[in-house]
């Protein structure tokens, strides 16, 4: 009888007790993967352990594994009478946008724990957006804490290590004013998730001397029950510390946080539908502090060259670190020298546990002495637990019994590709009518309401609560103007000391489209990504992106076919914007099953775009906030009838309408113009159009610059001359920007041959006024204004 390990018995088993053996170890694996589980120990001739399940748990679970993107999906499109069926497999839609887009400045692409772009001759710039949605869910300090926490050590098993230079995040909750009376049992007030979640990224980022200074809150209450916490790292590398590759008898050396039972099944777990009966111990207890000394010297062993690779302990803790770094060759790793926070782990739950701030690295004999020596001068925990071999196995032992011995064939190429089905039906995106424009009703009220709702108002109360000056080369920050009283379209960074060459970084996120056609709201959400970093100094031509898919229930057809459909848009757009996917995840079956009444409620299919693009010069980067009285002030870009899903019709609950579409050949024009002049100082203040339409857009410059503007309505570019459309819609592509008025006929031949038409002026006379067909129809104070959008969000 083994001493440390159990027998689970699935030889012979019939299909009821495969899935008992599933659902009750929270493996998360269905029926034809237990069958291929057990066809396996059936030819070996014998019953797997414990510690083996788990193992084959973790590494195919969707959140590891990848199962959907992977999975051969017959896709059926409905059009009018018109039904087109096609096979496709989402992973490969990405990857064919990345090689017809791909540009010179991609180093390392959909290969490592992060993208990696050419900086210049010396450095690269690394990028990884991960999400923690169930944990945080759960426990909301502790798991967004974990989730910033986690997407860091992605950043430091980049290659053989970046160092982090500035976070992200991205959170989507349920609405503040929620009733408790309604939520499901289990369901914590989304204003609590909203308050924990906050303060765990807060904690951990400003612990760890990294600054937050990019990132978007949303708002409904599709995310009541499974919020979304999107959290995001940016990191620098050496050109020449890019490739890694394991080596054969190189040691295993786990350094780091100590090993708990804390954030077991953390991988399967978020696998599967939240329900009220899940514990909290799947979560990760986070420690910023012991990560923080691990990544200080970790920097210092890479530049000795004391490894060969480096990973992250993350989803799946040691089995899928040692068992990722391995699969090429074999690995056997002995479980009783992991360093342990407390006695009593079972040898499953040692190399299954995700306790945090832990990396794995393959030392070579030679350096073993030399590392253990550095890490141990900094009071960082680091030990050999293993060797690389070539077997092709992955053997573990404890105490001398071997509690684990899979082939690495098996258990990373075991599992073949999921069949499944999925469909969806195209609805016509067209306008509906202007229903209020015969009502007599106060234009100011309403532009005031959208100002202060809480999806469009500022997001201070969060942005104070981060550091985002810490490594003092965060040049445009979150709030900009003179006060720090606007919004800034993107974060700019200045990653060495010693060169004036910058990044910036942003985000594209818009759920709402989707509820109308997840395809344009992949255009949607890739453009404004694009634009917000161009906004702020950025060349459309060295532009990467990152991919974060949110999904809900994907064994539903439908939702399945949502999803294609949004991964088709991702696509072509990416193609026709001519920018490549660097790195990308996806976080599905994000749904809740109430227990009391069975009804199961799926997230709004979410996509978050993340951008990051090279600024030549950051001294030319600019704001959104109005410069100068007497500036000219243009719109670029044309306006269409296109409201559907906007924040006007849903603040007014208006249905239907036509969703915004992207026209990416005109748009790159104005794009790419519009860098040229803001690198020639044509362009003294720049500020996309987006949520809210154009008012919100200028209203926001106005409140940035605190200076008031007079703006000819009926100059803006547009075939329907509607107030509502001219106010609010969010048609793609458009941009606002200020101009000083000797510049005038430079900026306008320049721009010539596109849409683009004077618009007003900037005035010193506190107020944003808008004359519409001769008549004032709008006298907006700044000052009211901006007490609004302030005022629009509470902690």
């Amino acid at each position: 009888m083994d001493r440390y390990t159990e027998k689970v018995k699935i030889i012979g088993a019939d299909e009821k007790t495969l899935m008992g053996i599933s659902e009750r170890n929270l493996l998360s694996l269905n029926l034809e993967e237990m069958k291929i589980v057990q066809e396996y120990f059936t030819s070996l001739g014998r019953n797997p352990t414990d510690c083996e399940m788990e193992t084959i748990a973790q590494t195919w679970s969707e959140h590891c594994y990848h199962k959907i993107f992977k999975a051969d999906i017959e896709y059926s499109e409905r059009k009018g009478k018109k039904i087109k069926t096609e096979k496709i497999t989402l992973l490969k839609e990405i990857q064919t946008a990345t090689e017809k887009a791909s540009k010179d400045f991609c180093v390392s692409v959909f290969k490592d724990n992060a993208g990696i772009i050419r900086f210049n001759k010396r450095y690269g710039i690394a990028f990884k957006v991960e999400t923690h949605n169930h944990p945080s869910a759960l426990e909301p300090y502790g798991g967004a804490g974990t989730g910033i926490g986690g997407v860091i050590r992605d950043i430091l098993g980049a290659g053989k290590g970046a160092f982090p230079i500035l976070n992200t995040d991205i959170f989507c909750f349920g609405l503040q004013d929620a009733s408790y009376e309604k939520l499901p049992e289990g369901v914590l007030h989304p204003r609590r998730v909203f308050r924990g979640v906050v303060s765990g990224v807060r904690d951990y980022g400003n612990r760890m001397g990294i600054p937050t200074a990019s990132g978007a809150i949303i708002f409904d209450s599709g995310y009541q029950n499974n919020c979304l916490v999107y959290c995001g790292t940016v990191g620098i590398i050496p050109l020449d510390k890019v490739e890694k590759e394991v080596r054969e008898n190189d040691y295993v050396v786990v350094v780091g946080g100590k090993t708990g039972r804390d954030g077991i099944h953390g991988a399967t777990f978020s696998s599967v539908a939240l329900d009220k009966d899940i514990s909290t111990s799947v979560v990760q207890i986070g420690n910023p502090i012991v990560e923080k000394k691990m990544m200080d010297v970790l920097m210092k062993a890479r530049d000795e060259n004391l490894y060969s690779a480096v990973t992250d302990c993350g989803a799946g803790g040691l089995s899928s670190a040692v068992g990722e770094m391995g699969k090429d060759v074999g690995a056997v790793v002995y479980l009783e020298k992991v360093p342990l926070k407390y006695e009593g782990l079972a040898p499953w739950e040692i190399w299954v546990s995700e306790s945090q701030e832990r990396m794995v690295l393959s030392v070579p004999e030679k350096d073993i002495q030399r590392l253990l020596q550095l890490f141990s001068e900094e009071d960082v925990e680091a030990t050999v637990i293993g060797q690389f071999v070539n077997t092709g196995k992955l053997e573990i032992f404890y105490n001398g019994e071997r509690v684990c011995n899979l082939d690495m064939r098996f258990l990373h190429r075991g599992l073949p590709p999921r069949k499944l089905k999925a469909s969806y039906h195209i609805k016509k995106n067209i306008p509906v009518p202007n229903i209020n424009l015969k009502e007599p009703f106060d234009w100011e009220e309403r532009v005031l309401n959208i100002l202060g709702s809480s999806n469009i108002a500022s997001k201070e109360v969060v942005i104070r609560q981060y550091d985002h000056e810490v490594q003092a080369h965060t040049i445009i920050k979150p709030l900009t103007g003179m006060e720090q009283k606007g919004p800034s379209d993107a974060t700019v960074l200045k990653p060495l000391y010693n060169n004036w060459k910058g990044i910036a970084v942003g985000c594209g996120i818009n759920p709402f489209y989707g509820m109308i056609d997840p395809y344009y709201m992949a255009g949607c959400c890739i453009e404004e990504a694009i634009r917000n970093i161009v906004a702020v100094g950025a060349d459309p031509d060295k532009v990467a992106i990152l991919d974060n898919f949110c999904w809900g229930d994907v064994n539903d057809e439908k939702n399945l076919g949502a999803l294609v459909r949004n991964v088709k848009g991702c696509r072509d757009f990416a193609i026709k914007y001519r920018v490549p996917f660097i790195s990308g995840k996806d976080s599905l079956n994000n749904f809740f099953i109430d227990k009391k009444t069975g009804i199961k409620t799926s997230i709004p299919g979410t996509l978050l775009i993340s951008a990051v693009g090279i600024v030549s010069d950051i001294r030319k980067a600019i704001t959104s906030d109005f410069k100068e009285e007497g500036n000219c002030l243009y719109i670029c870009g044309k306006t269409y009838n296109e409201l559907g899903a906007s924040e006007y019709y849903r603040r007014y609950k208006i249905e239907g309408g036509a969703v915004p579409v992207p026209h990416p050949l005109r748009t790159r024009m104005v794009m790419k113009k519009i860098h040229r002049c803001i690198k020639e100082g044509i362009i003294l203040s720049c500020h996309d159009c987006s949520d809210g339409g154009f008012i919100i857009s200028i209203l926001e410059m106005a409140i940035g610059g605190e200076k008031g503007a007079i703006v000819y309505l009926d100059n803006i570019p547009s075939l329907d001359s509607s107030l509502e459309v001219l106010l609010f819609s969010e048609s793609q592509g458009r941009f606002i920007v200020e101009v000083e008025r000797q510049c005038r006929d430079v900026f306008e031949s320049m721009m010539s041959g596109l849409d683009v038409s004077y618009i007003g002026s900037v005035h010193d006379n506190s107020e944003l006024r808008c004359i519409y067909k001769g008549e004032t129809i709008l006298e907006i104070p700044i000052k009211k204004a901006g007490d609004v959008w302030r005022s629009g969000l509470k902690w």
